[in-house]
């Protein structure tokens, strides 16, 4: 059995969930440098960024439990 893959998936699901509230709560200018995004001096949010992590994440956790549910069986 393979086990340790569901947990990286659960895990990269809530790293890109917290990817996705930092898109979605900080003006661009104020990201970090390395986010792809980063605009200096610039007010806008970056819902497009915003809601691909989110859906990024929700793919994560669906597969996650999708695996663990399959190592069940």
């Amino acid at each position: 059995m393979n086990r340790p893959l569901p947990l990286l998936a659960g895990l990269l699901g809530v790293v890109f969930l917290a990817v996705a509230a930092i898109y979605w709560f900080t003006p661009a200018g104020s990201l970090p440098s390395f986010f792809p995004g980063f605009e200096a001096g610039v007010d806008n949010v970056h819902f497009k960024h915003a809601l691909g992590s989110l859906i990024l994440a929700l793919a994560l956790f669906a597969l996650a439990w999708f695996l663990s549910a399959r190592q069940r069986d």
